[in-house]
């Protein structure tokens, strides 16, 4: 007979789990941290083979999604093909120029010298462009193609004040490059070419950085430079500067070298580089060519840059200027009369602010402006002039015509030093004038009188000055004051200090002679 259920849930014999002598119900979740322990190191172990291979797979997924998307686009491709393009349109134009010199002191000593660096075929007659100071000491050139082939070039004619030189080289089997006078804008993609210490033919690319670039070269008087990003080195001087098309657009001249604010062709790249733009070459280099001398405007002012102005005022108009012109330009000084800019109307205390649109912020780019036109040419000069009657400014755009510039004009005492030794007159020795002389025509600068009892005699054909060469009367002067001629300071009597010429006789012999200073 069952019993009431109270008993029977109490009677020992009716339960199957043992009691915990304390009276408590056992615990079902006594396993769970050494479940976790297990887990835990499962996971330590086994979680970066998991996680790396999670990640292969999408770095695997990405790369064939980006790759598909190259395929598809053919974006880097075209941009790739390009340059490739461009390179093989310009390299055949590219040559790598190199000289060997050789000098003779009065003491007897002589000896071997060489330099190196880049230049590019102007046109099929063989002539090659590269800038003056890569030929300047040259008594041997020899130029390389990207073929591998050399040729011996001759020197033609330089512009030592815009740093560039023509040589020639026998015309046959070469390419002239393809040229643009089209001055590019700031961002245009543009590639370099030459031989970067002496790693021939080589090719780099950048952006236009700036324009109208003056950087006070030593050596250089006329400057308005493409600035670019391109890497340029030492060895690139007179290569092409070449823009998307192929087409040289200027020529590799100086770089910055990072050594403090130092500018110059020597130095490594620091990110700064600057080109003569080619509508500047082609003016030099038509007029050596056809002509054998390069004929420059000339304007008539005397001018100067607002920064010195505001150091030393020289006139009321100038501080004038000083308290009412805000922008960029350069302040007129002087405007002598019988030149042209003193019939076209242009006052003292006037500011040049552009010449025809083109911005003039430094007095190196107005002598750039003005030498590279030709004379009898008509140029437009943006004035600002202060008005004291109305205390207004007002613009002004003056059409001036440009006369031809006369070197002797520039360079007074260097033409005063010759004179003082007997030398009265000079031409540049074109081969017009050799051939009305009945003379080989060879560059350099011809004497035309003389005193009886001068170094250099008349009919005298003077070809270098310290071992550089010149081709002009211009050249000359500008070579006597690089020399330091006439000194700035009095020599002391009996110094010895004097200055090299080489010289060809009326006889035909080359002679050095040593001008005391």
């Amino acid at each position: 007979m069952a019993g009431p259920p109270e008993a029977l849930e109490a009677s020992p014999l009716n339960s199957t789990a043992p009691r915990n002598p304390s009276g408590e119900e056992p615990s079902t979740t006594a396993g769970y941290p050494i479940l976790a322990i297990v887990l835990g190191l499962l996971l330590l172990l086994l979680g970066p083979v998991f996680v790396g291979s999670l990640l292969h797979e999408r770095e695997s997924e990405t790369i064939s999604r980006a790759s598909e998307r190259l395929g598809a686009m053919g974006v880097l491709q075209a941009i790739n093909q390009a340059s490739r393009d461009v390179a093989m349109v310009v390299e055949p134009s590219v040559v790598h120029v190199s000289t060997e010199g050789y000098f003779e002191r009065e003491n007897g000593r002589s000896g071997v010298y060489g330099s190196s660096g880049s230049g590019w075929v102007y046109d099929a007659q063989g002539h090659v462009v590269t800038n003056a100071h890569v030929i300047s000491s040259a008594d041997k050139i020899e130029v390389q193609f990207s073929n591998g082939e050399r040729r011996a070039a001759t020197f033609i004619g330089s512009d030592v004040r815009s740093d560039i030189a023509v040589v020639r080289v026998d015309p046959g089997r070469i390419h002239p490059a393809s040229r643009s006078s089209v001055m590019p804008a700031q961002g245009d993609l543009v590639f370099a070419f030459g031989s970067p210490f002496d790693f021939r033919f080589s090719m780099s690319s950048g952006i236009v950085s700036g324009l109208g670039r003056s950087a006070g070269l030593v050596g250089l008087d006329q400057e308005n430079f493409i600035q670019v990003d391109a890497a340029v080195n030492p060895g690139n001087s007179g290569g092409p500067l070449c823009d998307i098309h192929g087409n040289v657009i200027g020529m590799n001249t100086a770089i910055a070298t990072g050594r403090g604010s130092t500018v110059g062709e020597e130095g490594q790249f620091a990110g700064i580089a600057l080109a003569i733009p080619m509508r500047m070459i082609e003016l030099v280099v038509d007029q050596i060519i056809s002509r054998g001398e390069v004929v420059k405007g000339f304007l008539g002012i005397q001018m100067s840059s607002l920064d010195t102005l505001a150091l030393r005022p020289t006139s009321e108009a100038m501080r004038s200027v000083l308290r009412n012109f805000r922008g960029i330009g350069v302040a007129i000084t002087a405007v002598p009369e019988g030149n042209p800019a003193a019939a076209a109307g242009v006052l003292p205390g006037d500011v040049l602010v552009s010449i025809n649109g083109v911005p003039v912020p430094e007095t190196d780019i107005v002598a750039a402006e003005i030498g590279f036109q030709s004379p009898g040419s008509t140029i437009d000069l943006e004035i600002w002039r202060w008005n004291p009657g109305l205390q207004e400014a007002e613009r002004l755009t003056l059409p001036v015509t440009l006369a031809e510039l006369d070197p002797s004009a520039l360079y007074e005492r260097q033409v005063e030093f010759l004179s003082q030794r007997g030398i009265t007159e000079l031409a540049t020795f074109t081969p017009e004038l050799a051939s009305g002389l009945g003379m080989e025509w060879t560059p350099g600068v011809c004497v035309l009188r003389a005193d009886p009892d001068s170094p250099i005699p008349a009919g005298s054909i003077i070809t270098e000055v310290s071992r550089e060469s010149v081709s002009s009367r211009e050249d000359l002067y500008f070579r006597l004051q690089q020399a330091g001629i006439p000194p700035i300071f009095q020599r002391v009597p009996g110094s010895g200090s004097q200055v090299s010429l080489e010289v060809i006789s009326p006889a035909g012999d080359r002679e050095l002679k040593f001008l005391p200073i």
